[in-house]
């Protein structure tokens, strides 16, 4: 489900505030469910940031090539399951999880997953 455009819609945009790993959100209410979204990403370890993280592993802690290379795999699968949502219609994603699975020695897949819903504010 990826854009065209590094520009995120407005509707993704709007989204972000309303995105939660609970199944549902305080002062709001469900009128739709869309079903699940997803952002799904594959990265592999390059040579050279092995041989930095090799020399990180040598000094010991925080080895932030790789921890760098999470992140951002993280973030890009969260950021696709958000522009999966905004096309489905959605302005809320909630039960938002992570999963990661190793696909061959060095590639991961990293995947952003959750329900997309339609939400309205509860009158008090």
């Amino acid at each position: 489900m990826e854009q065209n455009s590094d520009i995120p819609s407005a509707q993704a945009l709007a989204i972000h505030q309303f995105v939660t790993t609970a199944p549902s959100l305080d002062g709001f209410r469900v009128v739709r469910n869309l079903g699940i979204v997803r952002g799904i990403i594959v990265r592999s370890r390059s040579i050279v940031g092995n041989f930095g993280a090799a020399l990180q592993q040598i000094v010991g802690g925080n080895i932030s090539i790789y921890t760098e290379l999470c992140e951002k795999t993280r973030f890009d699968a969260y950021e696709l399951m958000i522009q999966h949502a905004a096309q489905m219609g959605a302005n809320a994603i909630l039960a938002v999880r992570y999963d990661a699975t190793e696909l061959a020695e060095g590639v991961t897949e990293v995947l952003c997953y959750g329900t997309a819903v339609v939400v309205t504010r509860e009158d008090h």
